[in-house]
Protein backbone atom coordinates (compact mmCIF):
# COMPACT_ATOMS: atom_id res chain seq x y z
CA UNK A 1 0.00 0.00 0.00
CA UNK A 2 2.81 2.52 0.91
CA UNK A 3 2.61 5.91 1.82
CA UNK A 4 -0.33 8.91 1.86
CA UNK A 5 -1.28 12.02 3.58
CA UNK A 6 -3.99 11.80 5.71
CA UNK A 7 -6.33 15.43 6.35
CA UNK A 8 -9.37 14.96 8.77
CA UNK A 9 -11.10 16.28 11.40
CA UNK A 10 -13.51 14.82 13.65
CA UNK A 11 -15.58 15.77 16.52
CA UNK A 12 -17.51 13.33 18.52
CA UNK A 13 -21.06 12.70 18.12
CA UNK A 14 -24.22 12.34 20.51
CA UNK A 15 -26.13 9.15 20.50
CA UNK A 16 -28.96 11.00 19.24
CA UNK A 17 -26.80 13.01 17.11
CA UNK A 18 -25.31 9.82 15.69
CA UNK A 19 -28.68 8.40 14.54
CA UNK A 20 -29.67 11.37 12.94
CA UNK A 21 -26.90 11.63 10.58
CA UNK A 22 -27.45 8.17 9.73
CA UNK A 23 -30.93 8.91 8.85
CA UNK A 24 -30.10 11.88 6.83
CA UNK A 25 -27.78 9.88 4.72
CA UNK A 26 -30.40 7.03 4.41
CA UNK A 27 -27.68 4.52 5.91
CA UNK A 28 -28.56 0.71 6.12
CA UNK A 29 -26.72 -1.53 7.66
CA UNK A 30 -24.96 -2.93 4.84
CA UNK A 31 -23.32 0.51 4.79
CA UNK A 32 -21.20 -0.59 7.78
CA UNK A 33 -18.10 -2.52 8.30
CA UNK A 34 -16.49 -4.18 11.59
CA UNK A 35 -12.85 -2.99 12.07
CA UNK A 36 -10.66 -3.73 14.96
CA UNK A 37 -7.32 -1.65 15.59
CA UNK A 38 -4.85 -3.17 17.65
CA UNK A 39 -2.21 -0.16 19.03
CA UNK A 40 0.97 -0.46 19.82
CA UNK A 41 4.38 1.28 21.69
CA UNK A 42 7.39 1.10 23.71
CA UNK A 43 6.78 0.07 27.35
CA UNK A 44 8.71 3.71 27.48
CA UNK A 45 6.20 5.31 25.36
CA UNK A 46 8.81 5.99 22.12
CA UNK A 47 5.82 6.40 19.70
CA UNK A 48 3.25 8.47 21.98
CA UNK A 49 6.69 10.84 22.61
CA UNK A 50 7.24 11.33 19.06
CA UNK A 51 3.19 11.63 18.26
CA UNK A 52 3.56 8.41 16.37
CA UNK A 53 0.54 6.06 15.86
CA UNK A 54 0.85 2.35 15.12
CA UNK A 55 -1.64 0.04 14.52
CA UNK A 56 -2.56 -3.63 13.24
CA UNK A 57 -6.08 -3.46 11.79
CA UNK A 58 -8.41 -6.17 10.77
CA UNK A 59 -12.03 -6.16 9.15
CA UNK A 60 -14.15 -8.75 7.72
CA UNK A 61 -11.71 -9.62 4.55
CA UNK A 62 -8.50 -7.15 4.95
CA UNK A 63 -5.34 -6.78 7.64
CA UNK A 64 -2.82 -3.87 7.10
CA UNK A 65 -0.21 -2.73 10.05
CA UNK A 66 -0.17 1.16 9.46
CA UNK A 67 1.69 3.85 11.34
CA UNK A 68 0.92 7.15 11.24
CA UNK A 69 3.47 10.47 11.66
CA UNK A 70 2.70 13.84 11.83
CA UNK A 71 3.71 16.28 9.14
CA UNK A 72 2.81 19.99 8.40
CA UNK A 73 -0.96 19.25 7.57
CA UNK A 74 -2.04 16.16 8.74
CA UNK A 75 -0.54 12.84 8.93
CA UNK A 76 1.89 10.16 6.99
CA UNK A 77 0.25 6.99 6.76
CA UNK A 78 2.20 4.01 6.04
CA UNK A 79 0.90 1.39 5.33
CA UNK A 80 2.33 -2.84 5.30
CA UNK A 81 -0.69 -5.27 3.78
CA UNK A 82 -0.72 -8.15 5.81
CA UNK A 83 -2.86 -11.32 5.45
CA UNK A 84 -5.48 -12.02 7.52
CA UNK A 85 -3.39 -15.02 8.61
CA UNK A 86 -0.26 -12.73 9.44
CA UNK A 87 -2.62 -10.24 11.04
CA UNK A 88 -4.07 -13.20 13.44
CA UNK A 89 -0.71 -14.75 14.30
CA UNK A 90 1.05 -11.21 14.82
CA UNK A 91 -2.03 -9.78 17.17
CA UNK A 92 -1.37 -13.53 18.88
CA UNK A 93 1.81 -13.08 19.81
CA UNK A 94 1.07 -9.04 20.64
CA UNK A 95 4.29 -8.15 17.99
CA UNK A 96 4.38 -6.35 14.40
CA UNK A 97 5.74 -7.57 11.03
CA UNK A 98 9.68 -7.29 11.75
CA UNK A 99 10.20 -6.67 8.04
CA UNK A 100 8.32 -3.81 5.22
CA UNK A 101 7.92 -0.15 5.31
CA UNK A 102 6.36 0.42 8.25
CA UNK A 103 9.69 -1.43 10.16
CA UNK A 104 11.98 0.69 8.20
CA UNK A 105 10.32 3.80 8.79
CA UNK A 106 10.02 2.91 12.61
CA UNK A 107 14.03 2.04 12.22
CA UNK A 108 14.33 5.50 10.85
CA UNK A 109 13.05 7.05 13.92
CA UNK A 110 15.53 5.07 16.39
CA UNK A 111 12.78 2.68 17.26
CA UNK A 112 13.30 -1.65 16.41
CA UNK A 113 10.19 -3.29 15.81
CA UNK A 114 11.00 -5.99 18.16
CA UNK A 115 10.81 -3.68 21.44
CA UNK A 116 6.87 -2.67 20.51
CA UNK A 117 4.25 -4.59 22.05
CA UNK A 118 0.24 -4.39 22.20
CA UNK A 119 -1.13 -1.53 24.44
CA UNK A 120 -4.74 -1.61 23.32
CA UNK A 121 -7.48 -2.20 21.06
CA UNK A 122 -10.71 -0.47 19.87
CA UNK A 123 -13.66 -1.94 17.73
CA UNK A 124 -15.60 0.38 15.21
CA UNK A 125 -18.53 0.02 13.21
CA UNK A 126 -17.85 2.38 10.58
CA UNK A 127 -19.85 3.97 7.16
CA UNK A 128 -17.42 5.72 5.15
CA UNK A 129 -18.81 7.37 1.65
CA UNK A 130 -18.07 10.31 -0.18
CA UNK A 131 -19.79 13.37 -0.02
CA UNK A 132 -19.17 17.06 -2.08
CA UNK A 133 -16.53 17.95 1.05
CA UNK A 134 -14.58 15.08 0.94
CA UNK A 135 -14.52 11.64 2.41
CA UNK A 136 -16.87 11.30 5.76
CA UNK A 137 -16.94 8.59 8.16
CA UNK A 138 -19.42 7.89 10.80
CA UNK A 139 -18.10 5.55 13.91
CA UNK A 140 -19.30 3.77 16.59
CA UNK A 141 -16.69 2.20 18.93
CA UNK A 142 -16.02 0.18 21.83
CA UNK A 143 -13.07 -0.29 23.86
CA UNK A 144 -12.89 -1.15 27.74
CA UNK A 145 -16.09 0.10 29.45
CA UNK A 146 -16.55 3.00 26.60
CA UNK A 147 -18.64 3.34 23.85
CA UNK A 148 -18.73 5.84 21.81
CA UNK A 149 -19.88 8.01 18.33
CA UNK A 150 -17.52 9.80 15.71
CA UNK A 151 -18.04 11.84 12.68
CA UNK A 152 -14.47 11.82 10.55
CA UNK A 153 -14.43 13.86 7.32
CA UNK A 154 -11.07 13.24 5.88
CA UNK A 155 -10.13 16.17 2.71
CA UNK A 156 -7.67 17.06 0.55
CA UNK A 157 -6.90 20.48 1.19
CA UNK A 158 -6.41 21.41 4.96
CA UNK A 159 -7.98 25.31 4.64
CA UNK A 160 -10.63 24.47 3.00
CA UNK A 161 -11.21 20.85 3.85
CA UNK A 162 -12.02 22.87 7.37
CA UNK A 163 -14.14 24.84 6.36
CA UNK A 164 -16.13 22.23 4.95
CA UNK A 165 -15.95 20.49 8.17
CA UNK A 166 -17.51 23.43 9.79
CA UNK A 167 -20.05 24.36 7.32
CA UNK A 168 -21.18 20.18 7.97
CA UNK A 169 -21.81 20.65 11.51
CA UNK A 170 -23.67 23.53 11.40
CA UNK A 171 -26.07 22.05 8.80
CA UNK A 172 -26.47 19.76 10.76
CA UNK A 173 -26.57 21.53 14.21
CA UNK A 174 -23.55 19.67 15.56
CA UNK A 175 -21.70 21.40 17.79
CA UNK A 176 -17.80 20.55 17.31
CA UNK A 177 -16.50 18.34 20.41
CA UNK A 178 -12.54 17.90 20.44
CA UNK A 179 -12.20 14.46 19.13
CA UNK A 180 -8.92 12.57 20.90
CA UNK A 181 -7.30 10.11 18.09
CA UNK A 182 -9.12 6.25 18.60
CA UNK A 183 -5.53 5.33 19.99
CA UNK A 184 -5.32 7.70 22.99
CA UNK A 185 -8.99 7.30 24.12
CA UNK A 186 -8.42 3.45 24.30
CA UNK A 187 -4.88 3.96 26.05
CA UNK A 188 -6.89 6.09 28.30
CA UNK A 189 -9.34 3.54 28.95
CA UNK A 190 -6.99 1.39 29.28
CA UNK A 191 -4.89 2.62 32.43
Amino acid sequence: MGEQVEIEYKTMLTEKEYHQLLAYYNLSEEAFKIQTNYYFDTVDHKLREKHFGLRIRTTATNAELTLKTPIEHGLLETTDPLTKTSAAALIASEKILPTGIVAQRLRAAGIEPDTLRMIAALKTKRAEFPIEEGLLALDESWYGQQHDYELELEVNEPIKGKDAFHSLLRLFGVPYRPAKNKIIRAVEEKS
